[in-house]
């Protein structure tokens, strides 16, 4: 089980404290409607699933409740960073 500290609370808590929420900073396509179905499903469904640091989404559901990233390594699940929404890894 993962071991993560929300970088708002500063409290380490266990993996089952929050809600995993997808690959972290995936951007939006400038202009959806211009693009076509074949374009705009692979925005909607594919993501990077890379071997070793992966960068994600997390939220602290049963605590503060707020969004931030973790930098986590595939292979060893090892939590190499936890940082806020809006910060670069």
């Amino acid at each position: 089980m993962l071991q993560i500290r929300c970088p708002y609370c500063h409290e380490l808590r266990s993996e089952e404290e929050f809600a995993y929420g997808g690959e972290a900073h995936v951007r939006r396509p400038p202009h959806p409607p211009a693009l076509t179905d074949r374009e705009w499903g692979d925005y909607l469904h594919f993501r990077h699933n890379s071997r070793g640091a992966h960068r994600e989404m997390w939220r602290h559901a049963a605590g503060c409740g707020r969004y931030f990233n973790v930098l986590r390594d595939t292979v060893s699940y090892a939590v190499l960073k936890v940082y806020p929404m809006g910060d670069e890894p």
